[in-house]
């Protein structure tokens, strides 16, 4: 089936305020593709030669990533020079303007309290709530990727809550999590019913201050819970594995168990086990213990799986009614990247638009199918002189049981929500590969099928 025609959103001229896009900063659009060209804003979309689409799209507009990159959001040469979080390193104002936009674009909206409103209401029909928006009191919980913070290995000093090492390690940016904030705020939401989670890290005070520094009220829940943090608690809401090991349970943390709302921000990685650390693996921090801890269930051999037709335990997270039922929208932090475990420090990117710089993107999506597919595809597109564990065989393969998820390669019946397989869940999101790392165009973009649409932006 042709492709719906898509439309072109045009922000010269808008308004400087809190509900739309700052004009200061996105005065234009244009998409950099090999050899230094450059086209008016378009929608770019496609799947892997040979590769259709899998999987159902969701969101206001069906399977749509939005990719932002502004090279000038960063002004950091290195450790030389800092960490890239102090001053003014990280451009406070461009991470609110590159926030603004992708939740824009993403719902087709001008204006970010119409985006919110349209987020909110997709969430809550999905839900069996009705076509309603955000209503005061209602809970709304952040979850960074802070895994350079975790408590148990050693880069943080867990009784003070100060750096040791790794201070420039590729963690979502506290400066991009200030972004949502500001941005719930605007639309309504009183900064003391918005969380700040991770369960495994201890948030250092470098991060804690930035945030905190003009939303006192807000609350961030961590591993440690001292010095104004709160401590992570698990509720009395159960996790089901779909392999159902025996004498294994879980339960949903607290915050999450209470929240109407989660927000899932995690990191552009590559990681040594997985292959890649998107939002799925993210939720390795919605639970309230370690991800191998003795007398639970073990993420981490299932996880790593470099074959196909595998049960993998990411998709349980994705479909559980608290954690992935409850997602509002999808980020994915990219002004870094890196390799997890290994890289201390961020690494530069030699793949155009980036052409040795800093990635300095942000991605977001109401399909957590749809972002994982695309922050593969970026990651796996890097010709990096080290191997390139994104390109390994099986790293996709939990995009593929999520996509198919009624009826998964694996054969897996997928239902985290009771304790023996009651109800499959539904598509998840939709799945494909893109043509090549230059164009970056999907089915969508191309017109040939109903994949995803990736929407690129980029500044003049």
């Amino acid at each position: 089936m042709k492709a719906k025609s898509q439309q072109n959103f045009n922000f010269i001229g808008s308004e400087i305020n809190e509900n739309g896009v700052n004009r200061r900063i996105f005065l234009k659009t244009s998409l950099a593709v090999a050899g230094g060209c450059s086209i008016s804003l378009l929608n770019i979309r496609a799947a892997e030669q040979g590769e259709k689409p899998i999987g159902q799209g969701k969101g206001v507009n069906p399977g749509r990533v939005v990719w932002v990159y502004d090279k000038e959001v960063l002004n950091w040469n290195g450790p030389d020079d800092g960490n890239w979080w102090q001053g003014n390193h990280l451009k406070q104002e461009r991470a609110n303007g590159m926030l603004d936009r992708a939740v824009c674009e993403l719902t087709g909206t001008t204006k970010v309290a119409d985006a919110w409103d349209k987020l909110f209401r997709y969430q809550n029909k999905l839900r069996g709530k009705g076509d309603v928006g955000y209503k005061p009191g209602e809970k709304v919980v952040i979850k960074p990727n802070w895994v350079g913070l975790i408590y148990r290995e050693g880069h943080v000093d867990i009784k003070k809550c100060t750096f040791i090492r790794r201070h420039n390690y590729m963690n979502t940016a506290p400066q991009m999590v200030v972004g949502v904030v500001r941005q719930l705020v605007n639309v309504g939401v009183k900064p003391s019913d918005i969380t700040v989670c991770e369960t495994l890290a201890c948030v250092v005070n470098e991060f804690f201050d930035i945030i905190t520094k003009d939303y006192p009220g807000i609350r961030i829940e961590d591993q440690i819970g001292i010095n104004g943090r709160f401590k992570a608690e698990p509720s009395k809401v159960p996790f089901y594995w779909s392999c159902r090991p025996e004498g294994k349970q879980d339960y949903v943390p607290s915050i999450y168990a209470n929240a109407e709302y989660l927000i899932n921000f995690a990191n552009l990685k590559t990681h040594q086990g997985g292959g890649v650390t998107l939002c799925g693996k993210n939720h390795y921090g919605s639970l309230v213990r370690w991800p191998a801890q003795n007398g639970y269930y073990d993420l981490h051999p299932n996880c790593y799986s470099k074959e196909y037709n595998f049960y993998r335990p990411l998709v349980d997270f994705m479909g559980h009614s608290h954690i992935g039922g409850k997602t509002v929208l999808y980020l994915i932090d990219g002004l870094f990247c890196g390799l997890h475990p290994r890289d201390p420090l961020p690494q530069k990117v030699k793949m155009p638009p980036f052409n040795g710089g800093w990635s300095c993107s942000l991605f977001a999506s109401q399909d957590p199918v749809a972002i994982d597919s695309v922050g593969l595809d970026f990651l796996r597109g890097e010709r990096a002189e080290w191997s390139n564990p994104a390109r390994v065989k099986g790293v996709d393969g939990y995009l593929h049981e999520a996509a198919l998820v009624d009826n998964p390669p694996s054969g897996t019946f997928y239902d985290s929500n009771n304790p023996t397989a009651t109800k499959r869940f539904a598509s998840l999101g939709i799945h494909e590969h893109w043509n090549n790392p230059e164009d970056k165009k999907y089915s969508r973009n191309l017109g040939s099928g109903e994949g995803i649409e990736l929407v690129s932006v980029i500044p003049a």
